[in-house]
């Protein structure tokens, strides 16, 4: 019956054409991921550090800083395993073994088909799921693993109750989720700890958490129907 948000996960694009960075973006936002872009790479490196994307879509041919020394840093100096898919005129086998071996996950030459490289980036997500354990959604992150919410670059203080109906929300997205709904995804077999009503005082406690850090009520209430978590 639910749709459930699996993809939910940021990618950056460094891309300094603009008609292709706009193309990859709208593809991208059509299958259901959040990007990030960057037109060089200073601002790249700036978006890792700040944002950690789930994947890397790097051109090469970069200005400031070039791709391949974007690469290097991620794998060196971060010491990261953010999975990476270089995007780049370079058609030459060397310059292809070179990237591999600077640490990317794919190679994609351009021209290119914008659904080709949907495809390369959901098989390379899903050959590297252990490397990226956390889900984005309309300015959200959290790591399940670790407990950890964040809206935009600010982090959220929340119970574990409220970190799972965070969780939940953000998996089914602009869904509308009645409070009976939302027990049984939270307890396994409906061996549910509280009352059906008792959803509603968690849901206003986090909402009141999510308001502290931004004006906006991510949380609908859908009268006689349930909760509904919307992009704003």
């Amino acid at each position: 019956m639910f749709k459930k948000n699996l993809i939910g996960k940021s990618v950056l694009v460094v891309e300094d054409d603009p008609k292709i960075r706009n193309l990859v973006k709208i593809y991208l936002t059509k299958e259901g991921y959040e990007v990030i872009e960057a037109v060089d790479g200073m601002a790249a490196k700036e978006q890792i550090e700040q944002l950690d994307p789930c994947i890397l879509i790097l051109d090469l041919m970069l200005p400031k800083i070039g791709g391949e020394e974007i690469c290097r840093w991620v794998r060196e100096d971060l010491q990261s395993m953010m999975p990476i898919i270089m995007l780049t005129a370079k058609v030459a086998e060397k310059e292809r073994i070179q990237g591999f071996k600077l640490g990317a996950d794919d190679y994609v030459v351009k021209p290119f088909s914008p659904a080709e490289l949907m495809v390369r980036i959901e098989a390379v997500l899903r050959r590297t799921a252990s490397r990226c354990g956390k889900l984005s959604f309309t300015g959200f992150t959290i790591k399940p693993a670790k407990g950890e919410a964040w809206i935009h670059t600010e982090q959220l203080d929340l119970t574990h109750f409220e970190f799972k109906l965070l969780h939940i929300f953000m998996q089914y997205p602009d869904q509308v989720l009645s409070r009976e709904q939302i027990l049984n995804f939270i307890y396994e077999n409906n061996e549910k700890a509280v009352s059906d009503r008792t959803i509603d005082v968690h849901i206003k406690h986090l909402r009141e958490k999510i308001k502290e850090k931004t004006p906006k009520d991510y949380i609908q209430t859908v009268r006689g129907m349930g909760y509904k978590f919307v992009a704003l």
